[in-house]
């Protein structure tokens, strides 16, 4: 193992680096900037083989934030396919990883080349796309970003010999262009992956769309799904805190998939209760994923929460609500609000007080087709004038 410096003089005029000045164009290029990180690799590689570099293998090991992921691994090898690894968080623990030039590189910051062809450096071909390739050489350089989780690019040859001196500088020459590309990259990935999981999918679209003024809100309407997890309140008040949590995370494990998977978007999590929106043009599309969602959900927990027998309402509602950003100043909430909100709200109370599953409003039951509702009758809910007939839903 040998670190390695960048060369302060390149030759400016020769096949080679004019090869190279092309590269660095294409990485800055609006081809570029419209493939996806696949095509970014793989056109990177070809154009480094055309430039007469011998890169048999080169990948891209790019770090992230994301609540499941770690990162990322693209690796491209000349007549092949790119592959593409999601490495989840707890694979910098594993042996392959731990033995892994790619981690010594993101760790340090630092540069580092590895002869391959050597007894001791056998460990570091033992991660997946390195091992049996028959490698000689392998330069691994940082990707260091201005503030966040530092990325690796390896350039490796199965050459005899391994990489020429003015092959190494001439692959330096171009990695501050690759750091800068795959740096916005990353940064954009991010925005959209925390936008996603802390706002979803759909907000997220209307946040980057440039809904983020308090105010701007519309009107929509859409079938609203509201679960809640029964006597969590008296349950959790007996139970250590590491448990409690470990139960709310096993409880959405189950419920937020359900609605996701039928089409739906999470607005907001209140304590142990989801409230969630299913936008469709046709109304009775839009209660039907919901209805499939509660469905789901309630069959999800029908076993139990790591051996704890659970029961949870679920209220359904289809009407107006009000989408957009409340709150004060640069602290904004993108959220529904309205007087259907606030309706799903108290039917959700009359599922808890009757010990109801499934518990529809008119609007909702009218809208879906063969649901087979039963009327409960009247009840009169906090807040409004009038008593509302409520329907029981089968489950199952």
């Amino acid at each position: 193992m040998t670190m390695i410096l960048s060369h302060p003089h390149v030759a400016a005029r020769t096949p080679l680096a004019a090869a190279l000045l092309g590269c660095v164009e294409w990485m800055s290029g609006d081809e570029c900037h419209d493939l996806d990180d696949a095509g970014l690799v793989a056109g990177l590689g070809r154009r480094l083989r055309a430039a007469g570099l011998p890169v048999d293998r080169l990948a891209l090991h790019l770090r992230t934030l994301h609540p499941e992921i770690l990162g990322r691994t693209l690796a491209w090898s000349p007549n092949s396919s790119v592959e593409i690894y999601d490495r989840s968080h707890g694979i910098e623990t594993s042996t392959d990883f731990v033995h892994s030039p790619a981690r010594f590189v993101m760790d340090h910051g630092e540069p580092l080349d590895v002869r391959l062809d050597r007894r001791e450096a056998r460990n570091w071909t033992l991660i997946d796309v390195y091992r049996d390739r028959g490698l000689v050489d392998m330069m691994v350089r940082p990707l260091n970003t201005t503030d966040g989780p530092v990325s690796a690019v390896t350039f490796c040859t199965a050459r005899p010999g391994g990489f020429t001196a003015s092959e190494r500088v001439a692959i330096e020459r171009i990695v501050p262009a690759l750091r800068n590309l795959c740096e916005l990259r990353t940064l954009r990935k991010v925005e959209l992956t925390l936008l996603d999981t802390y706002v979803g999918p759909i907000t997220a679209q209307r946040i980057l769309g440039g809904r983020i003024r308090r105010g701007q809100v519309e009107t929509l309407e859409a079938a609203l799904l509201l679960c809640d997890l029964r006597g969590f309140t008296a349950w959790s008040g007996a139970q250590p805190c590491a448990q409690v949590i470990a139960m709310l995370n096993g409880y959405f494990d189950r419920v937020v998939p359900a609605i996701t998977d039928a089409g739906g978007e999470v607005v907001k999590f209140m304590g142990d209760a989801v409230l969630a929106f299913f936008h469709h043009e046709d109304a009775a599309a839009a209660c039907a994923a919901a209805h499939d969602a509660a469905q789901a959900a309630l069959g999800n927990l029908a076993g139990g929460i790591g051996g704890v027998a659970v029961e949870a309402g679920i209220a359904l509602h289809y009407g107006e609500v009000s989408y957009g950003n409340i709150g004060s100043g640069r602290r904004m909430d993108f959220t529904v609000i309205g007087r259907d909100v606030n309706l799903i709200s108290r039917i959700q109370s009359v599922c808890a007080d009757g010990g109801h599953p499934l518990l529809a409003s008119p609007r909702f039951a009218g809208l879906l087709p063969d649901a087979r509702a039963a009327s409960i009758g009247p009840s009169q809910l906090k807040g409004f004038a009038d008593p509302v007939e409520l329907f029981r839903l089968p489950v199952g």
